[in-house]
């Protein structure tokens, strides 16, 4: 990451720092005003009723400095992986400040949030409540649990709607209420409900009616249960314009029917219900614009394509929008040039007028259109073009791997100063083969215990992971199930670390004891070193 405090330009246009960037950092590239992201906060927080906990859905956008700004915004991380989890502690959020959800949740990354300090989890099912409670356990603390609510709703017209239907997403409400004997499980406290219906719901009338119905679902479970909620959190579903030019809604109308909702069904809720909202695309959407330039233009049978530097691999994928952007009319609009544009070749005849115009990124598939044919004025070679409100479902909701070319750089700016400049890189990282000569079977939590009891790990080992990875140097003592890589461990430390290892305690570790799983924990990893020191054990 990169910074350069020189101003951009005295002058507060967009377009001119579009061009300035390109000018500095190549074409194409994501740039992201923290301003608007700052705004966006502080306008969605007006909207809401008061008290309420505002949380980022980084699966909009993970980048650093916008999770960082939203934190200091206010804004607490809704996150759905230790990838997510690793970029909230990159911004400098603590992990009892996450809340962790999404289906699918496996043993593995439960362990590593909980190590990390994740306290708070919105759960799918009974099942999920149990894998959370099972790792809970193990690590010998408990965990807040929200239950995700798939109810009957309101029917509210949406972009994509969550629930109410056949879903992964939610514990099925249909036609009784659940028992609270199957929310009961050990290492677990049934905390609260979380629901989110809809996404990007433009009506402020529907948006509210869903969440009405949510809040008279809540007080209904509250009643049947006959215990108080402690957390409420009624989601999302807060729109803004994609890839196109538009503004952000601003919902003034929503917070006193809300409130007057709460009142009504869920009397006393200020001063001992945590209410909570979450939202991605509305915090950042409109903090973002992807800067192209046409490469070439081109005619083919009464259609003019502009091939630009950027495509699907830059914008678009299976993002939250659910479509390529391809399918999409008209999400580019032309920017004020930067470098000048081609001159036509000598002798050529200029050819005013509209004509129809697809744009196209560079990528070899047909399915590289950003824009279809429309009536326009075709771009010149050398223009620069923007897409505007970008700055969720962008860059790492694309197919970024796809032909291997360059991410493009992404720039956060601040009052006309850069802030960072980065770009997202894919790389193969080694794995090391699995054993070729099995051993005997050994459950991995015996063979675990074994090695920890037989040899529990001294100060050196603890020295050595505090030294190359400073997130455990917090935790004394060290728990066996500390996740490795929600330490920060990844394939450069890898090497690294184990020289250290066998330096520290002169023992060789041999290349077949080097599986993904020796990396997972704390006590995996010293299983593999205390193998070394008493070899007759490990048979």
């Amino acid at each position: 990451m990169s910074t350069d405090p020189r101003p951009i330009s005295q002058v507060p246009d967009e377009d001119l720092l579009a061009a300035e960037l390109v000018r500095r950092y190549g074409s194409p590239l994501y740039v992201y005003d923290l301003a608007r992201a700052e705004r966006a906060a502080a306008d969605l927080r007006a909207a809401l009723p008061g008290g309420s906990h505002l949380y980022y859905s980084l699966k909009a956008n993970p980048h650093p400095e916008l999770v960082r700004a939203l934190r200091l915004a206010g804004c607490r991380p809704e996150i759905c992986s230790t990838g997510e989890l690793a970029a909230a502690l990159a911004a400098g959020f603590d992990g009892a400040d996450c809340l962790y959800g999404g289906p699918g949740k496996t043993a593995q990354e439960l362990r590593e949030a909980l190590a990390a300090g994740v306290r708070t989890f919105s759960v799918e099912s009974p099942a999920d409540l149990r894998r959370v409670g099972a790792a809970a356990r193990a690590l010998g603390v408990s965990a807040r649990c929200l239950l995700r609510i798939n109810g009957a709703g309101a029917g509210a017209g949406v972009g994509l709607r969550m629930t109410g239907g056949a879903s992964q997403f939610g514990h099925d409400i249909v036609d009784a209420l659940p028992g609270l004997d199957e929310f009961t499980v050990p290492g677990t406290e049934l905390w609260g409900l979380h629901f989110f219906p809809l996404t990007n719901a433009a009506d402020p009338q529907g948006l509210l009616a869903e969440a009405v119905a949510s809040i008279r679902t809540a007080a209904a479970l509250e009643a049947h249960w006959g215990r108080p909620l402690r957390m409420l959190d009624l989601g999302g579903g807060f729109a803004c314009p994609y890839a196109a030019p538009g503004e952000r809604p601003l919902y003034h109308a929503l917070r006193a029917p809300l409130e007057a909702a709460l009142d009504e069904y869920l009397p006393g809720w200020r001063g001992r219900l945590e209410l909570a909202f979450e939202s991605g695309r509305y915090l950042v959407g409109d903090s973002g614009r992807l800067v192209c330039t046409v490469t070439e233009v081109k005619e083919s049978r009464g259609t003019s394509y502009g091939v630009l530097d950027s495509g699907i691999n830059h914008l678009g994928g299976l993002s939250g929008v659910g479509r390529l952007p391809s399918l999409r009319a008209e999400p580019l609009h032309l920017a004020h040039p930067g470098p000048e544009p081609e001159e036509p070749a000598e002798g050529a005849a200029e050819e005013p007028g509209t004509r129809r115009v697809a744009l196209v990124g560079p990528l070899c598939t047909p399915a590289d259109v950003i824009s279809r044919a429309t009536e326009a004025v075709p771009p010149r070679p050398g223009a620069l073009l923007a897409v505007p409100n970008v700055g969720a479902y962008g860059a790492t909701a694309s197919l970024l791997g796809f032909l291997s070319r360059p991410a493009p750089a992404e720039i956060t700016v601040r009052d006309g100063r850069v802030v960072s400049a980065d770009r997202i890189t894919l790389t193969r990282e080694p794995l090391p083969p699995r054993p070729t000569s099995p051993r005997p079977h050994r459950s991995p939590r015996k063979e675990l215990n074994s090695m920890t009891t037989h040899h529990r790990w001294d100060d050196r080992y603890e020295s050595v992971l505090a030294e190359l990875l400073p997130r455990t140097a917090g935790e004394r003592p060290l728990p066996a199930e500390f996740g490795l890589r929600a330490a920060g461990l990844d394939s450069m430390a890898v090497v690294e670390l184990l020289v250290r290892l066998e330096e520290a305690y002169q023992v060789a570790i041999p290349d077949e004891e080097l599986g993904p799983e020796a990396f997972e924990t704390v006590g995996s990893l010293w299983a593999v070193v205390a193998r070394q020191l008493a070899p007759a054990d490990a048979h």
